[in-house]
């Protein structure tokens, strides 16, 4: 276990005259995140990423972690200089540290090798306390004896257990991305987004029908995880399904679900690496699951959709994980072939929009 003395929590105060651009606290920088058109095809169907790894921790889950907590703190299960415990593969992590740290909270979280080095790097650097579980046998993620140790810890020493998977909370947290989203584009035909507590997708789903979008929702799961019933196997993208034997939480919503794709570790980690050389962005293996459905289906939108991509966190986190080639390798993943398809299905888009704009020069 590493451990960290807590930090005092950051004082809230007015700007002052002339500073409306400056906020003292990075929890204040949540959100307003930017989309960035990835794909069109020449019947005007486009694929947007909506960059969530813009925001505080390079996260989208720090949204929910903020939600968590105040609503934690405004019915009185969290007190002042509380403690929280919590199980996380760790963006939940990242994200509860940081708000841990601005409001003066003590924060430990329940972790296994499984999670990228670096999300267990920057929670320690923010403080956090790391209690390490055991890898399962398979090499996957331990997410059931992280859960069990971490309602222990939180027993044993009276903290609050924020339950990411059950709390009302993490789908909550997502309302503002929905309000952005409509801000930003106006309406959202499809919605794509890797599922894994299933708080990212289906509170924003919510509230986008709420507001009156008739947004249909697609959740993408690695293959191996069995939300929606398939065959348990290992994967290796962090932060989304669900190993054998662990519980379904209430915030996977079936109801606001409309389709959902399972996407191979070779197929993911693919679209991730080819976005990265075509754009220079860095996306994480999650996300490059979502991409991976949203580009294979683009051209089955009615034209001139609008379809989006929820992209879940940042590259720069697995650097010595889905960009190296020798640890892809390690654990059969590394598919050139899923490259080399990856890489023609945005050449198919290229060249339709070519094609469309020499027919429209015709018709002219």
């Amino acid at each position: 276990m590493t451990t960290a003395s807590a930090a005092r929590p950051i004082p809230a105060s007015h700007p002052a005259p002339g500073d409306h651009h400056v906020v003292r606290r990075a929890s204040d920088l949540i959100g307003g995140t930017p989309l960035l058109e990835l794909a069109r095809t020449g019947a005007g169907t486009r694929l947007l990423l909506k960059l969530e790894q813009c925001n505080p921790t390079g996260s989208c889950k720090v949204r929910m972690a903020r939600q968590m907590i105040a609503e934690a703190e405004r019915d009185g299960r969290l007190k002042q200089g509380g403690h929280i415990v919590e199980p996380t593969s760790g963006n939940t992590g990242c994200g509860l540290a940081l708000v841990a740290l601005e409001r003066g909270y003590r924060f430990t979280a329940v972790v296994d090798a499984h999670a990228a080095r670096d999300k267990l790097r920057a929670m320690v650097a923010m403080g956090a306390e790391l209690v390490f579980v055991e890898g399962s046998a398979d090499g996957g993620p331990s997410s059931v004896r992280r859960r069990q140790v971490a309602a222990e810890l939180a027993a044993e020493l009276g903290a609050f257990h924020p339950d990411q998977h059950n709390n009302p909370g993490n789908a909550n947290g997502y309302a503002d991305l929905a309000h952005e989203l409509l801000a930003q584009l106006g309406s959202i035909d499809v919605l794509i987004a890797a599922l894994g507590t299933g708080g990212s997708l289906c509170g924003t789903v919510r509230e986008l029908r709420a507001r009156g979008a008739s947004t249909r929702s697609v959740a993408v799961e690695p293959r191996g995880s069995i939300i929606f019933g398939g065959p348990p196997g290992v994967y290796h993208q962090t932060g989304a399904g669900s190993p054998a034997g662990f519980p379904i939480g209430s915030n996977v919503d079936r109801s606001l679900i409309d389709d959902a794709h399972q996407v191979a570790d070779g197929d993911a980690f693919a679209a991730a690496r080819v976005v990265a050389r075509r754009t220079g962005l860095l996306l994480g293996g999650t996300t490059g699951a979502a991409i991976h459905i949203g580009l294979r289906h683009l051209v089955d939108h009615p034209a001139g959709s609008t379809v989006v991509v929820l992209c879940n966190d940042a590259g720069e986190k697995y650097l010595d994980s889905l960009y190296d080639d020798a640890w892809l390798a390690q654990r059969g993943v590394l598919d050139e072939l899923a490259h080399r398809r990856m890489d023609r299905l945005f050449a198919t888009y290229d060249e339709s929009i070519r094609v469309a704009e020499l027919d429209a020069g015709r018709v002219a």
